[in-house]
C-alpha cells in the first residue's frame, strides 16, 4: 500500500508571493513542511507537486538538492496536477498537504490517515477540515484513495473547484464516502496557516522560539498560552471562500 503525501507548491501568491521559500528560522518555510511531514510514521513517501512555469524553476531546484521527488504539471488545474503527480508515484493513497502550513503535524497526519484505513475499502475521502472544523487552521490533511481522486478528476468540470483540489469530492457526498476527522477541544479559531505578512510573523515567532522544526503541536500550544498576544498578530486575516 503506497501512501503518497503530496505538497502542492508555487511561487505566485495574489497576498504573498513567494511565501513557500520564504526563511523561517534559517530554511525556507517549504523544507520545514517537507521535514515535519517526514516523521510521520504512515506516509510511503512525500513529494512536491509545483508547476511548469518558469517562476516554479527555483522550486524544481530545491527538490534536486534536497533530493526530494518532484513533479511539474498545470497552473491552474490543481487537481489535474494532484492526479498526474499521484499516477506518476503508482499511489494507492493520496495525502494532500499545502505548503502554506509549515506547522503540519506529523501525528496528526497520522492520526487522519489512521482512521482513513480503519475503514478501507469503503472510505473514500478522511480529513480534518471538513465541517465541524475543530483543529487550527494549518493543520489541514486529506486523505483519499487514488481511484476516487481519479473518479473526480473525471468528473469534476468546474475549473474553480479543480484549483482546490477536492472541493467536487466534498460537495458530492452521494458519489463519494467522507468522513470529518475532530477533535476533542475546538480549536478552529486558531490561525496556523500563511498567506500574509501575519501570519508569517506569527509562525516566524514559533520556530525561533522552538528553535527549529523537531516540536509537536502540543508545544505549539504551550507556547500560545504563555504568550497569549501572538495570537493577536493575525486574527483578522480572513480565509478566502471557495464558492
Amino acid at each position: 500500500m503506497r501512501i503518497i503525501a503530496i505538497i502542492q507548491a508555487r511561487m505566485g501568491s495574489n497576498r504573498l508571493p513567494g511565501k513557500v521559500l520564504l526563511d523561517l528560522a534559517g530554511e525556507p518555510m517549504l523544507t520545514r513542511v517537507v521535514h515535519r511531514l517526514r516523521r510521520s510514521k504512515t506516509i510511503t513517501d512525500v513529494m512536491v507537486a509545483t508547476t511548469t512555469e518558469t517562476q516554479d524553476d527555483v522550486i524544481s531546484d530545491l527538490c534536486k538538492v534536497q533530493g526530494w521527488t518532484c513533479f511539474r504539471g498545470n497552473h491552474d488545474d490543481v487537481l489535474d496536477r494532484y492526479y498526474q503527480a499521484a499516477r506518476a508515484q503508482f499511489a494507492d493513497v493520496v495525502v494532500r498537504i499545502t505548503s502554506d502550513c509549515p506547522l503540519i503535524e506529523p501525528e496528526i497526519v497520522d492520526q487522519v490517515v489512521g482512521r482513513f484505513m480503519e475503514h478501507q475499502p469503503v472510505l473514500d475521502y478522511a480529513s480534518n477540515s471538513l465541517s465541524p472544523r475543530t483543529f487550527p487552521r494549518g493543520l489541514d490533511t486529506e486523505v483519499m484513495r487514488f481511484d476516487a481522486l481519479e473518479r473526480a478528476w473525471h468528473l469534476d468540470k468546474n475549473p474553480d473547484w479543480r484549483e482546490h483540489v477536492t472541493q467536487f469530492i466534498q460537495r458530492n457526498t452521494s458519489l463519494f464516502s467522507t468522513l470529518a476527522i475532530t477533535n476533542d477541544q475546538d480549536l478552529s479559531s486558531m490561525r496556523w496557516t500563511v498567506d500574509t505578512v501575519e501570519d508569517l510573523a506569527f509562525v516566524r515567532h514559533i520556530f525561533e522560539a522552538l528553535n527549529g522544526d523537531v516540536f509537536s503541536w502540543r508545544d505549539v500550544l504551550k507556547l500560545l498560552e504563555q504568550h497569549p498576544s501572538w495570537q493577536e498578530m493575525n486574527r483578522d486575516i480572513k480565509q478566502k471562500i471557495i464558492l
